[in-house]
């Protein structure tokens, strides 16, 4: 983990009263999607950004402002999609976005991007489990014995995934760091990939990430611009996928949603925000200019 970033207060722009970007390429990326919102896709991680970071995450739930924000948005912009590693299903719960006026066309890509749920539909589109998430599953409580750095860490069911949760041990830090490694070996030895993120290690299938699923929707969709808002480790790959997308021409913003525990996101980051709150504010704001 890196040195706890610094969230200095964005200057807004005056023409919109928007934070403004820091960097010249997220500036012109926030002028293109305000200058052709039909155009644009607004890309959002869920844990951190919509919703805190809490000690259990079956407790964790999107900020009450987010649904809202979303739906003044989401009817001014040509896309609106949540990508997250959670199961779409239960991002769509947590995130109470199911049923909600304006809110017609959000999609939802889930275990990043392996799953998919559409407001219009209202259904989640789900591939088979990997046969190594099955096997990882029994073996891990037995697995974790081993190793006297586990104890109070917690093991999440994900359906496509499994992770291990060490924030609520003795030494979350600590703990997290003993289980790397071994958790690595075990999930390499069924056929898995080991995703680290905020005191969480996360067993998974290979060939999805967030920088897949968030460049297929874009070429999906047509869009001309992109922002996209994350705050962890698994966010980084879709930060590289906006890069990618900035240098073959399309105009994109990137997003930090404040974390004192991950300074790799806010050094690439074109526009800082103090966390949840401060994201729900920005959606706000932006949906604000483009009723102009």
């Amino acid at each position: 983990m890196g040195s706890s970033p610094h969230f200095p207060d964005a200057s807004p722009s005056p023409a919109h009263g928007l934070p403004r970007p820091s960097t010249p390429a997220g500036r012109d990326g926030l002028a293109a999607l305000l200058a052709r919102p039909e155009k644009a896709v607004i890309a959002l991680d869920f844990d951190g950004t919509l919703a805190e970071i809490v000690p259990d995450p079956e407790q964790a739930r999107a900020h009450p402002g987010a649904a809202p924000a979303l739906a003044r948005l989401a009817p001014r912009v040509g896309h609106v999609a949540v990508v997250t590693g959670r199961p779409a299903g239960v991002a769509v719960r947590y995130g109470g976005f199911a049923g909600v006026d304006g809110l017609a066309h959000l999609v939802v890509l889930g275990h990043y991007g392996s799953e998919r749920w559409d407001a219009i539909s209202g259904t989640v589109n789900t591939p088979a489990p990997h046969p190594g998430v099955a096997a990882v599953r029994a073996e891990l409580p037995g697995y974790l014995d081993r190793f006297g750095a586990w104890h109070g860490t917690w093991i999440e069911e994900k359906g496509q995934a499994v992770a291990v949760h060490t924030r609520r041990a003795e030494d979350p830090a600590a703990a997290f760091e003993a289980l790397r490694e071994p958790l690595a070996t075990l999930a390499a030895r069924h056929g898995l990939v080991l995703e680290p993120g905020r005191m969480v290690l996360e067993l998974r299938p290979p060939g999805m990430d967030k920088g897949v699923a968030l460049a297929e929707y874009i070429r999906e969709v047509g869009a001309e611009s992109v922002l996209y808002a994350g705050d962890d480790l698994g966010d980084l790959p879709a930060y590289a996928a906006v890069e990618k997308l900035r240098s073959d021409g399309l105009a994109g913003v990137l997003v930090c949603s404040g974390s004192t525990e991950v300074s790799e996101l806010a050094d690439r980051a074109d526009l800082l925000l103090a966390g949840p709150d401060a994201v729900v504010s920005f959606l706000a704001s932006l949906a604000d200019a483009l009723s102009g």
